[in-house]
């Protein structure tokens, strides 16, 4: 089979398209498929043109878009029938959920990540599926927690949490760790490579890190801290369970049932009676500050890379499951 993969044109990675579109490509074609990706940069729909010529020289017998502003340059051609997959930013603009939610009804088929994703949407496909983005388990290895402290330097007697994103990024809610950790410690923050500390704890974030370096600070680190306010389907996180680290999160997307009830894997209440995104009330700050109590003591490693696999998230198995949706729709 020939499937061309359609995503937004990203100038931060080598490939142009986000790591996780090009590794599920990479999971179809060691399934034995033919794969090929085009890279909608500028104007979507001045992206037509090129997405039909595109058509003419590779002959896909499936195109699959990524993300529903892609997937509207796939969706104005009618060679070849289109799956859409939606993530999650679709849903946080009004505007952009009105059109590409339309738009996605020429599909002729939408995956949705998360079922909050699908519960969003202004029009909703009647041929859908949800379906999270796997984790390359191959890279996300689980290593020995004393090797890989060794050999990052971390310091014997101090904790070591890994913030999952930049602390400057707002939707990923660093300030509620950062205040957590200062009333646990009760000391001043002092900069240190690649993060922050505050007595005996330290926390480091993920901005600017390769997949490498990653799961290396997954697998030394003593917890994986991802507040968020709204998410898709957490990459960072699903990859910090393959590693076998504790996890501390907030209850929003599909956070709790990915997490399950795992020793090891605390979650915090979310007000909100819908769990699409996670805003704070007066008890939350009182209520991390013991969820991060419970997390650092807890010495320990997790079960989380056998629950990715019970719950059918490598990347072959996603790779099989959309599999089967691509020979439904081309007979």
């Amino acid at each position: 089979m020939k499937i061309l993969i359609i995503s937004r044109y990203k100038s931060a990675f080598a490939d142009h398209l986000v790591p996780f579109v090009t590794e599920q490509g990479e999971s179809l074609c060691q399934l034995g498929h033919t794969i090929e990706y085009f890279a909608v940069k500028g104007n979507y729909l001045f992206a037509v043109r090129g997405l039909k010529q595109k058509i003419r020289t590779f002959q896909p017998d499936i195109i699959h878009a990524h993300y529903g502003l892609s997937a509207i340059t796939a969706e104005l051609q009618s060679m070849v029938p289109v799956v859409t997959t939606f993530h999650n930013g679709e849903t946080l603009n009004k505007g952009v959920n009105l059109l590409t939610s339309l738009c996605s009804l020429r599909a002729k088929h939408v995956v949705y990540v998360a079922q909050h994703i699908y519960d969003l949407v202004y029009f909703k496909h009647t041929k859908y599926s949800i379906i999270p983005c796997g984790v390359n388990m191959e890279d996300c290895v689980v290593m020995n927690q004393k090797e890989a402290r060794e050999q990052l330097g971390f310091e014997n007697g101090v904790k070591y949490i890994l913030f999952g994103g930049g602390f400057d990024n707002l939707r990923k809610n660093y300030a509620i760790l950062r205040d957590a950790v200062e009333r646990i410690e009760q000391q001043t923050w002092i900069p240190v490579e690649g993060g922050e500390r505050c007595g005996n704890i330290v926390c480091l974030e993920m901005k600017g890190l390769s997949r490498a370096e990653c799961v290396l600070r997954m697998n030394a680190c003593d917890l994986f801290a991802l507040p968020s306010h709204s998410e898709g389907s957490p990459q960072a996180l699903k990859e910090a369970m393959a590693c076998n680290c504790p996890i501390i999160a907030t209850n929003m997307a599909d956070v709790k049932h990915l997490l399950g009830d795992l020793s090891g894997h605390y979650l915090l209440r979310n007000p909100r009676p819908t769990h699409e995104r996670w805003d704070a009330d007066e008890r939350s700050l009182d209520e991390m500050v013991e969820l991060l109590k419970q997390a650092l003591a807890f010495n320990g490693r997790t079960n989380g890379r056998e629950r990715i696999m019970e719950m059918g998230l490598s990347n072959e198995q996603v790779a099989e499951q959309l599999l089967r949706i691509y020979k439904h729709l081309i007979g």
